[in-house]
This record gives structure tokens, C-alpha cells and sequence, in this order.
């Protein structure tokens, strides 16, 4: 199993990647990321006074009920992501951007396509602005 150790992340093939922060986090569209600003909920040290006990940071006044939909929100999307990786076998831009709905397995649907931006040349002349 993974572990993150002084900010390396280390897995269980030996292979070690450094991070700048400490955590790594998952996108709804399956990326994955350092995601290492602690705003929702961390612990927060008062380095000038260490006879202080640490202070919880929970900015958002986040309930129990509510860390845990985070949570699973979270496990979630960890979920679909091995679901789409048995899927293709292999590391395949087609694990990215799947609609899968909770507790689904990846299905064999294309996902949808990604609108294009106005720009100048493919606009519409008769499309209301």
C-alpha cells in the first residue's frame, strides 16, 4: 500500500514521487493532483508558543455528517477511478472524465464530448448571443 512520508509520496513498487505538499487529491474527472492548502479542516500550530495546544481549523463549521459525505465523496471518486483502470487495463485517456454514478462500475459509454468556445471564425451568425 502507498504512504506519504516527508512530503514523498512512497508506493508499494518502490517507486517514490516528491510532492510539495502533503496530500494528494482526485478531480470529479479522475485527474489526480497535489492538493496541499489545508482550508477545509487541519490542525494549525502556534510555532511561536509551543506551551499552546493546536488549534483545529474548520473555517467552513464543517459537521461530523458533513466530513463524512466529504469522505465518501472522496472514496468514492478513488472507487471509479480503479473501476476505470480495470476497465482499459492500461493507463488510457479514457479513464478521464467518465460519468459514473455512485456505487457504479465504469461503464462502456463514450464520454460526452466538450462544447467548443466561441471564438472567432466558429461562431454561429444565427445563435442569440
Amino acid at each position: 500500500m502507498a504512504d506519504l512520508k516527508r512530503r514523498t509520496l512512497v508506493l508499494s513498487s518502490g517507486k517514490q514521487i516528491k510532492l510539495f505538499g502533503n496530500s494528494v487529491a482526485i478531480t470529479k474527472t479522475l485527474e489526480l493532483g497535489e492538493g496541499y492548502a489545508p482550508n477545509i479542516l487541519s490542525l494549525v500550530e502556534d510555532q511561536s508558543d509551543s506551551k499552546n495546544p493546536p488549534a483545529l481549523s474548520n473555517p467552513h463549521k464543517l459537521t461530523v455528517d458533513e466530513l463524512n459525505d466529504l469522505a465518501d465523496f472522496n472514496m468514492q471518486l478513488w472507487m471509479n477511478l480503479k473501476a476505470a483502470l480495470r476497465q482499459y487495463n492500461q493507463v488510457d485517456p479514457r479513464i478521464f472524465g467518465q460519468e459514473m454514478g455512485k456505487n457504479t462500475t465504469a461503464s462502456a459509454e463514450k464520454p460526452e464530448g466538450v462544447p467548443k468556445r466561441k471564438t472567432k471564425g466558429n461562431e454561429d451568425p444565427k445563435a442569440p448571443d
